[in-house]
């Protein structure tokens, strides 16, 4: 079966954070397997991102070669994924359909400050 991977667009206005550090990825945790890229051989990491874009937040698991990870990455800091693509998948575990989508980028780069969209309003009941 052909493997499908769809580009990502990922908009100037959208900021992304690092919620969780990158773990390794594996390919047989049980006998110790790391899982590498296709390419270059380099072993891969899965890191949590939140997404934020005008109005919503979401949170993307993306996996990254540890060539692309900058030194620096720590939880918090801004980030943008370059070459971010994403992989539908499906397969049936114990007579049930489990399907999602995966991410995965080349490297992720450091971002001084997040991308500002529409000025803030605070409700006048908010607690100071």
């Amino acid at each position: 079966m052909a493997r499908i991977v769809i580009p990502v667009a990922v908009p100037k206005s959208t900021n992304h954070m690092v919620g969780m550090p990158p773990v390794p990825k594996w390919k047989d945790q049980e006998n110790g397997i790391r899982a590498v890229d296709r390419d270059s051989g380099a072993p891969l990491f899965t890191l949590t991102l939140f997404v934020m874009g005008e109005e919503r937040a979401e949170t993307m698991k993306v996996t990254v070669p540890q060539t692309g990870l900058p030194n620096g990455l720590h939880i918090g800091r801004f980030v943008r994924p370059v070459g971010l693509v994403a992989t539908p998948w499906a397969r049936i575990f114990n007579d049930q359909l489990q399907d999602g989508v995966a991410y995965r980028c080349e490297s992720l780069t450091l971002v001084e400050s997040p991308a500002l969209g529409q000025n803030v309003t605070v409700p006048q009941d908010a607690a100071a």
